[in-house]
Protein backbone atom coordinates (compact mmCIF):
# COMPACT_ATOMS: atom_id res chain seq x y z
CA UNK A 1 0.00 0.00 0.00
CA UNK A 2 2.90 2.45 0.05
CA UNK A 3 2.93 3.27 3.96
CA UNK A 4 6.05 4.92 5.61
CA UNK A 5 7.28 2.27 7.53
CA UNK A 6 8.99 5.20 9.59
CA UNK A 7 6.46 5.58 10.98
CA UNK A 8 5.55 3.86 14.63
CA UNK A 9 2.50 1.54 13.54
CA UNK A 10 -0.05 3.25 15.12
CA UNK A 11 1.40 6.45 13.97
CA UNK A 12 1.38 5.39 10.32
CA UNK A 13 -0.12 7.85 7.93
CA UNK A 14 -2.71 7.11 5.78
CA UNK A 15 -2.03 7.24 2.00
CA UNK A 16 -4.67 8.88 0.01
CA UNK A 17 -6.39 5.30 -1.44
CA UNK A 18 -7.18 4.72 2.36
CA UNK A 19 -8.46 7.96 3.05
CA UNK A 20 -10.91 7.71 0.31
CA UNK A 21 -14.51 7.29 1.50
CA UNK A 22 -13.37 8.53 5.04
CA UNK A 23 -16.10 10.53 6.44
CA UNK A 24 -14.46 12.12 9.43
CA UNK A 25 -11.33 14.30 7.53
CA UNK A 26 -9.69 14.75 10.40
CA UNK A 27 -8.50 11.18 10.88
CA UNK A 28 -4.94 11.34 9.81
CA UNK A 29 -3.14 7.92 11.30
CA UNK A 30 -3.94 4.30 11.48
CA UNK A 31 -4.46 4.97 15.39
CA UNK A 32 -6.89 6.82 14.93
CA UNK A 33 -8.82 5.41 12.19
CA UNK A 34 -8.98 2.13 14.47
CA UNK A 35 -10.18 4.38 17.19
CA UNK A 36 -12.75 5.54 15.27
CA UNK A 37 -13.74 2.01 13.72
CA UNK A 38 -13.95 0.63 17.40
CA UNK A 39 -16.22 2.77 18.52
CA UNK A 40 -18.44 2.72 15.70
CA UNK A 41 -18.09 -1.31 16.14
CA UNK A 42 -19.33 -1.07 19.71
CA UNK A 43 -22.23 0.47 18.48
CA UNK A 44 -23.36 -1.85 16.13
CA UNK A 45 -22.48 -4.86 19.08
CA UNK A 46 -25.43 -2.89 21.21
CA UNK A 47 -27.58 -2.72 18.25
CA UNK A 48 -27.01 -6.43 18.00
CA UNK A 49 -27.81 -7.23 21.49
CA UNK A 50 -31.24 -4.82 21.02
CA UNK A 51 -33.83 -7.76 19.58
CA UNK A 52 -33.06 -11.03 18.53
CA UNK A 53 -32.34 -12.15 15.22
CA UNK A 54 -33.73 -15.33 13.48
CA UNK A 55 -31.67 -17.47 11.56
CA UNK A 56 -33.38 -17.06 8.57
CA UNK A 57 -33.41 -13.30 9.06
CA UNK A 58 -29.18 -13.52 9.56
CA UNK A 59 -28.73 -15.66 6.33
CA UNK A 60 -29.75 -13.00 4.33
CA UNK A 61 -27.89 -10.10 2.22
CA UNK A 62 -30.42 -7.87 3.34
CA UNK A 63 -28.49 -8.38 7.13
CA UNK A 64 -24.90 -9.14 5.96
CA UNK A 65 -24.92 -5.11 4.68
CA UNK A 66 -26.89 -4.13 6.88
CA UNK A 67 -24.56 -5.37 9.81
CA UNK A 68 -21.50 -3.99 7.52
CA UNK A 69 -23.50 -0.61 7.81
CA UNK A 70 -23.95 -0.74 11.29
CA UNK A 71 -20.62 -1.53 12.06
CA UNK A 72 -18.59 1.39 10.04
CA UNK A 73 -21.60 3.67 9.27
CA UNK A 74 -20.33 6.24 11.19
CA UNK A 75 -16.11 6.10 10.03
CA UNK A 76 -17.03 5.58 6.10
CA UNK A 77 -19.54 6.46 3.23
CA UNK A 78 -19.57 2.74 1.45
CA UNK A 79 -20.02 1.47 4.71
CA UNK A 80 -22.81 -1.88 3.59
CA UNK A 81 -21.79 -1.84 0.25
CA UNK A 82 -20.08 -4.32 -1.93
CA UNK A 83 -16.74 -3.76 -3.02
CA UNK A 84 -16.37 -2.01 -6.72
CA UNK A 85 -12.77 -3.43 -7.19
CA UNK A 86 -11.18 -6.52 -7.18
CA UNK A 87 -8.45 -7.08 -4.58
CA UNK A 88 -5.36 -9.43 -3.72
CA UNK A 89 -7.86 -11.33 -1.72
CA UNK A 90 -11.79 -12.30 -2.46
CA UNK A 91 -13.52 -13.58 -5.18
CA UNK A 92 -14.31 -11.63 -8.64
CA UNK A 93 -15.87 -8.25 -7.49
CA UNK A 94 -18.95 -9.03 -10.37
CA UNK A 95 -19.35 -12.59 -8.31
CA UNK A 96 -20.13 -11.08 -4.87
CA UNK A 97 -23.55 -11.49 -4.99
CA UNK A 98 -23.37 -14.98 -6.62
CA UNK A 99 -21.30 -16.49 -3.83
CA UNK A 100 -22.54 -14.86 -0.66
CA UNK A 101 -25.95 -15.95 -1.72
CA UNK A 102 -24.06 -19.96 -2.05
CA UNK A 103 -22.95 -19.01 1.19
CA UNK A 104 -25.90 -18.33 2.43
CA UNK A 105 -27.93 -21.23 1.03
CA UNK A 106 -25.19 -23.56 2.29
CA UNK A 107 -25.34 -22.11 5.55
CA UNK A 108 -29.95 -22.52 5.98
CA UNK A 109 -29.02 -26.05 4.55
CA UNK A 110 -26.35 -27.03 6.93
CA UNK A 111 -28.20 -26.18 9.81
CA UNK A 112 -31.45 -27.47 8.61
CA UNK A 113 -29.48 -30.78 8.47
CA UNK A 114 -27.17 -30.66 11.35
CA UNK A 115 -24.34 -31.46 8.77
CA UNK A 116 -21.95 -29.91 11.59
CA UNK A 117 -21.87 -28.76 14.83
CA UNK A 118 -23.21 -25.66 15.50
CA UNK A 119 -19.21 -23.95 16.56
CA UNK A 120 -18.07 -25.54 13.41
CA UNK A 121 -21.21 -23.95 10.90
CA UNK A 122 -20.94 -20.48 12.33
CA UNK A 123 -16.98 -20.70 12.14
CA UNK A 124 -17.27 -22.43 8.57
CA UNK A 125 -19.70 -19.23 7.54
CA UNK A 126 -17.19 -16.82 9.10
CA UNK A 127 -14.63 -18.46 7.19
CA UNK A 128 -16.52 -18.56 3.51
CA UNK A 129 -17.39 -14.77 4.44
CA UNK A 130 -13.90 -13.61 4.45
CA UNK A 131 -12.91 -15.80 1.70
CA UNK A 132 -15.72 -13.83 -0.49
CA UNK A 133 -14.65 -10.26 0.91
CA UNK A 134 -17.65 -8.37 -0.29
CA UNK A 135 -16.70 -5.44 1.14
CA UNK A 136 -13.87 -2.63 0.34
CA UNK A 137 -12.48 -3.47 4.22
CA UNK A 138 -13.72 -4.61 7.93
CA UNK A 139 -14.53 -8.20 6.66
CA UNK A 140 -12.44 -9.94 8.93
CA UNK A 141 -14.41 -8.07 11.84
CA UNK A 142 -17.34 -8.22 10.20
CA UNK A 143 -17.14 -11.93 9.88
CA UNK A 144 -16.62 -12.30 13.62
CA UNK A 145 -19.50 -10.53 14.89
CA UNK A 146 -21.49 -12.26 11.88
CA UNK A 147 -20.30 -15.34 13.46
CA UNK A 148 -20.89 -14.13 17.09
CA UNK A 149 -24.41 -13.24 16.63
CA UNK A 150 -24.86 -16.60 14.49
CA UNK A 151 -23.98 -18.43 17.48
CA UNK A 152 -25.61 -16.05 20.11
CA UNK A 153 -29.13 -15.57 18.11
CA UNK A 154 -29.19 -18.45 15.81
CA UNK A 155 -27.71 -21.22 18.10
CA UNK A 156 -28.37 -19.59 21.87
CA UNK A 157 -24.64 -19.98 22.05
CA UNK A 158 -22.29 -17.71 23.84
CA UNK A 159 -20.52 -15.48 21.09
CA UNK A 160 -16.57 -16.85 20.35
CA UNK A 161 -13.52 -15.10 22.64
CA UNK A 162 -11.68 -15.02 19.19
CA UNK A 163 -8.62 -15.77 21.19
CA UNK A 164 -9.76 -13.77 24.25
CA UNK A 165 -7.50 -10.60 23.06
CA UNK A 166 -7.00 -8.03 20.32
CA UNK A 167 -5.57 -9.17 17.12
CA UNK A 168 -3.42 -6.33 16.44
CA UNK A 169 -0.95 -6.59 13.99
CA UNK A 170 2.36 -8.53 14.08
CA UNK A 171 0.83 -9.80 17.75
CA UNK A 172 1.36 -13.70 18.59
CA UNK A 173 -2.31 -13.83 19.10
CA UNK A 174 -2.86 -12.65 15.30
CA UNK A 175 -0.16 -14.76 14.20
CA UNK A 176 -1.80 -17.91 15.88
CA UNK A 177 -5.52 -16.23 14.26
CA UNK A 178 -3.95 -16.39 10.50
CA UNK A 179 -2.59 -20.09 11.27
CA UNK A 180 -5.93 -21.24 12.16
CA UNK A 181 -7.31 -19.49 8.97
CA UNK A 182 -4.72 -21.11 6.76
CA UNK A 183 -6.00 -24.60 8.08
CA UNK A 184 -9.05 -23.67 7.40
CA UNK A 185 -8.27 -22.89 3.89
CA UNK A 186 -6.94 -26.53 3.82
CA UNK A 187 -10.64 -27.88 5.25
CA UNK A 188 -9.51 -28.49 8.49
CA UNK A 189 -11.40 -26.44 11.05
CA UNK A 190 -10.44 -27.67 14.29
CA UNK A 191 -7.71 -24.76 14.93
CA UNK A 192 -10.19 -21.78 14.15
CA UNK A 193 -12.89 -23.81 16.28
CA UNK A 194 -10.65 -23.77 19.16
CA UNK A 195 -9.10 -20.97 18.44
CA UNK A 196 -12.55 -18.56 18.30
CA UNK A 197 -13.44 -21.05 21.43
CA UNK A 198 -10.27 -20.24 23.42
Amino acid sequence: MGLDLEYIDSQTALDEDEKEGLLIKSISTRAELDEFEQQNIERAIAWTMKKRFKVKEILTEDFVRKLHKKMFDQTWRWAGEFRKSNKNIGVDKFRIGIELKYLLDDCLFWIENKSFDEDEIAIRFKHRMVHIHPFPNGNGRHSRLIADVLAEHGFDKPVFSWGSGQLAPKSELRSNYLQALFAADKDNYSPLIKFARR
